[in-house]
């Protein structure tokens, strides 16, 4: 079987052991701890031309029968205890061989790369082998226990009764990769499966091929809510501290220990092309004869507290020398937090039909919280009679 190790069997005058060929091809060195004498074992990652994530001890079929193939490939297997971790390479394309099938159930069968090493395990092997380790036939199956020092490559389902001459295993189905990489101590793991396996320090980055994690001693965390970076669109439903940002839907949010609120809000823009009359003295947020005789606008406040509100209408007095003001009410969950008055108000003083815009700065309000701008209109004299047409508000923050 062309399976070599490094650091496995020594070469001495009467017998063979690691040779150069074997320590150029096996990835001696290739290791990240997991423990104080142990290391992570698995496929080192990699493939022609850089497609794939790695193209080593891929377990495939491709006729019918009861024969896998086993792709070339380069993978760290960790020992018994504190015996270490051995380098192993597969150099050529090999079969492994499935028993049939039972009668009655199916099993699970294991395709491992497993090293049987005499000075360690007590036996009579000393060498690095594939191996299939069969299950036992259930119902549902289960997959058989790992032996050690070894790595699994993949888990095949056996079916009841299969056998060459039953038509065998199908391939396409019956196989679940297994694979895990492992790299250099420092290095970044190739995981675009997004398997749950834990990192074996605290520091140890990897890649799931669309996310860049670090594992902090109990769980992989995407890199960029650590350093204050935007958590990409899905990543986050909920903060994790005041001031994270996160991409949603294009828009930038911030975490306000509560809520994700727009981190840059947007301008609040409400309309309304059908006029209306209004003779009241005091402050009033309808008009009459119309649709829709109130307008809203709803705003989110910048960090600054502070935005700038235009109201506007084309519209005139029904007396002359008489005037008639549109201006808005600003409501924090309901309540009056700023009142229309004149100062923050367009106005119109003749009869001629006249398009009036009036801005203002408004400050105090509190960041992040949702207001709403609603139109407020009085006129001079109960019977100065004010057209309001084309009526609007615009609210912009002010960052």
């Amino acid at each position: 079987m062309p399976v070599r190790s490094a650091w496995l069997i020594n070469r001495t005058e009467t017998e063979t052991g690691q040779s150069r060929a074997d320590t150029r091809l096996s990835p001696v060195g290739t290791m990240a701890p997991n423990g104080a004498l142990s290391s992570t074992g698995g496929v080192i990652p990699g493939s022609a031309g850089g497609e794939y994530l790695m193209s080593g001890l891929y377990v495939f079929g491709e006729s019918a029968g009861m024969k896998a193939s086993v792709a070339p490939g380069r993978a760290v297997i960790q020992g018994r205890g504190s015996a270490g971790a051995y380098p192993v390479v597969l150099t050529d394309y090999t079969d492994v061989t499935f028993g049939d099938g039972n009668a009655s159930n199916p099993r699970i069968d294991l395709v491992v790369l497993r090293v049987h090493d005499a000075q360690v395990d007590g036996g009579v092997r000393t060498e690095a082998v594939l191996e299939v380790i069969e299950g036992e036939p259930e119902a549902t199956p289960q997959s058989p226990q790992l032996p050690e020092a070894s790595l699994p490559l993949a888990r095949v389902t056996v079916p009841a009764g299969a056998s060459v001459g039953t038509g065998g295993i199908a391939w396409a189905d019956a196989v679940y990769d297994m694979r895990v990489s492992t790299v250099a101590v420092g290095g970044i793991l190739a995981d675009s499966w997004n398997r749950e396996t834990a990192g074996g320090y605290p520091g140890q980055y990897r890649d799931t091929s669309s996310t860049l994690q670090r594992w902090d001693g109990t769980r992989w965390v995407n890199y960029a809510r650590q350093i204050g970076g935007i958590a990409p669109q899905g990543a986050l439903a909920a903060g994790e501290y005041t001031g994270q940002y996160r991409d949603e839907a294009g828009r930038l949010q911030r975490w306000d220990g509560t809520v994700w609120r727009p981190a840059v809000p947007s301008t609040a823009w409400a309309n309304n092309t059908d006029g209306g009359y209004c003779a009241s003295t005091s402050w009033v947020e309808a008009v009459t004869d119309t649709v829709g005789p109130t307008i809203t606008a709803t705003f989110t406040v910048p960090v600054t507290g502070a935005v700038l509100v235009t109201v506007g209408f084309m519209g005139n007095t029904g007396v002359d020398g008489q005037w008639s003001r549109m201006g808005v009410n600003i409501r924090k969950d309901g309540v009056l937090v700023v009142e229309a008055n004149e100062v923050r108000s367009a106005t119109v003083s003749s009869k001629a039909l006249t398009s009036v815009s009036a801005t203002s700065r408004v400050t105090g309000l509190q960041p992040g919280a949702v207001y709403t701008a609603v139109s407020a209109y009085c006129s001079s004299a109960a019977s100065n009679k004010g057209w309001f047409d084309n009526r609007f508000i615009r609210v912009d923050p002010l960052v």
